[in-house]
């Protein structure tokens, strides 16, 4: 199974400081659980300075141990000759394919004994712990990051060929120094990132001391070795890497690390696509993330991410006048009252549900009356989202005036102009980290740049229709069937998209979870095949179970499509 784990525990040496003590950690571990957001940060770098030299760490560099890695999955019965692993420059490692694949074939599988999973981990040294603690009970992400060190600290271990090729660090924001959190300020992603820093920080120090005081927390291999850069690093390789796959039955899904799949780079696609470059670098799609989420949950900006949003949200004053009868009409087309939308980076910029709640928060009273008791009112609420039939010259006029001005307005929040940025973007001495925040700075301001421009122009457009005195279309019973093609024309189908992904991706931030366990839900365990990452795997598997995660779908794309980062460090792969 390769050569002989190489695994030391550093409490001194070259920079090390003197040792701490117990007692003195432990006050100072009890201090972070009690700090407000603005002074976390100071304590941590405290504590980190305090502990510097006592992380458990491996002999060499992680590109050394994956002849390790391919061996252990060879002789685990993986398949492992249709692919190697490579380095892709600015993307990091990915896998290379090493012959032609061809769409739909079966080209990679995975034992279950090679994966690390929450039910792996009830299994193991901290099984016992699991069995009394209701953070790791309910929160299966916990759990598996908490694996993950103790497999790490565990010369034994039979995951230590996988874990040795882990990066030593990653890109993810909890690695940000403060001056390139700076950068974030007045963007969407700022408050998640601080809330992320601040969790991560309070469920360490939640740990530690569950690590050094639980009774069931004595045979774990931790007590010596569990600083605040083990618990980031453990964090951010389950957030960056965990899968939720079903069980060997297929009745449920389990939270799992997957060895070698978990190599791969993102590029845009369909739902659990593999696509093979000319490169040939097999990618797969992380879903329909957007720059913002991909920052905050992988550390990578993603370029020319055809899924970029912003977030916008609004909602009817319940002192307007009309509140009642705008309520009532949304609510018939399955729209809240008041909700989170999004802006996104395509053309329109404007999804179905969006305009249908534009049109009918701009709508006058006669124009409400008459969805709510006129003539195929019923029918009618299906046009909504429909852009063939505009409620009015003048509503389209409102809405598109209203879009124009509340996405300039948004642009004012920010300190620094689009063209500011693009010359930051130019300076050779840039870090990385700030080059990402900047980046997905602009990225938010060229979004609304183009709300801006499409809603003056939509606006020009409808009031030339207005003035020419162009004939409103009108909508018939027989009109129906143009709303069976397109989802732009359904607003009523209620899927809420990008409601659902925001959802999703909030419970899949592995530290956004905060150690108060009567705030924790386990029962939302959303199915999400593949890359997608949802954290409360605790589903068991049946006993016996050695099933393989099967990956079979291959496309071809254009070798020229952008790539994961475009920056010149590995991104975590």
């Amino acid at each position: 199974m390769g050569k002989k784990s190489r695994v030391k525990t550093q409490k001194s040496g070259t920079g090390a400081t003197a040792a701490v003590s117990p007692k003195e950690m432990m006050n100072l571990i009890s201090e972070l659980l009690q700090k407000c957001s603005s002074a976390i940060r100071a304590l941590v770098e405290k504590i980190r300075k305090k502990q510097k030299g006592m992380s458990v760490s491996f002999e060499g560099t992680r590109e050394e141990f994956f002849s390790e890695l391919m061996a252990w999955a060879a002789e685990c019965g993986a398949s492992c000759d249709s692919f190697e692993i490579s380095n892709f420059a600015d993307e990091g490692h990915g896998l290379k394919a090493t012959r032609d694949i061809k769409a739909e074939e079966l080209f990679l599988w995975i034992p279950r004994k090679m994966l690390m999973t929450v039910e792996s981990a009830k299994n193991s040294v901290l099984g016992q712990l699991y069995s009394q603690d209701r953070i790791l009970q309910a929160m299966g992400n916990v759990t598996l990051a908490l694996h993950l060190l103790c497999e790490r600290a565990n010369p034994s271990s039979p995951w230590l060929p996988y874990i040795k090729t882990l990066p030593a660090d990653y890109d993810t924001p909890l690695y940000f120094e403060e001056y390139e959190v700076r950068h974030l300020l007045a963007t969407q992603a700022i408050q998640d990132v601080l809330s992320q820093y601040k969790n991560t920080a309070r469920q360490y120090a939640y740990f530690y001391k569950v690590i050094h005081t639980h009774p069931n927390a004595s045979k774990l291999p931790l007590k010596d070795a569990f600083t605040f850069d083990d618990y980031r690093w453990a964090v951010s390789s389950v957030m960056t890497r965990q899968n939720q796959i079903p069980t060997t039955d297929g009745s449920r899904v389990t939270l799992a690390l997957i060895p070698l799949w978990d190599m791969c780079n993102h590029t845009n696609g369909l739902s659990m696509s593999v696509f093979r470059f000319l490169s040939p670098q097999i990618y797969i799609f992380y879903g329909t993330r957007s720059n913002a989420e991909f920052v905050i949950h992988n550390g990578f900006f993603f370029e020319d991410n055809a899924h970029d949003r912003v977030k916008i949200k609004l909602g009817v004053s319940k002192s307007e006048r009309l509140y009642a009868m705008k309520a009532e009409v949304l609510a018939r087309a399955g729209i809240p009252a008041s909700s989170i939308f999004a802006l996104y980076c395509s053309e329109p910029p404007i999804s179905a549900q969006l305009l249908a709640f534009l049109r009918v928060f701009c709508m006058t009273e006669e124009e409400l009356r008459d969805y709510l008791v006129g003539d195929h009112a019923i029918n009618k609420i299906f046009t909504l989202g429909n852009t063939e039939f505009p409620v009015s010259w003048e509503n389209e006029i409102k809405l598109w005036t209203f879009l124009e001005t509340r996405a300039a307005l948004l642009l004012k929040t920010y300190k620094t102009s689009s063209e500011e940025d693009r010359s930051m973007l130019e300076k050779p001495d840039l870090s990385l980290h700030s080059r990402i925040a900047i980046k997905l700075r602009l990225a938010e301001k060229e979004i609304l740049e183009r709300a801006v421009s499409c809603g003056r122009a939509k606006r020009l457009h409808f009031q030339k229709q207005l003035d020419e005195g162009a004939l409103l279309p009108l909508y018939e019973e027989s009109d129906i069937a143009l709303l069976e093609n397109a989802d732009a024309k359904l607003p009523i189908i209620l899927r809420k998209l990008e409601e659902e992904d925001e959802r999703v991706e909030e419970e899949m931030s592995l530290a956004q979870i905060k150690p108060d366990a009567a705030d924790l839900d386990s029962s939302k365990t959303p199915v999400l095949n593949g890359q997608c990452k949802d954290l409360n795997g605790t589903q068991e598997d049946p006993p016996g179970g050695d099933a393989v995660v099967k990956v079979i779908e291959v496309e071809k794309n254009d070798p020229s499509t952008k790539q994961t980062e475009g920056e010149p460090k590995d991104d975590g792969k």
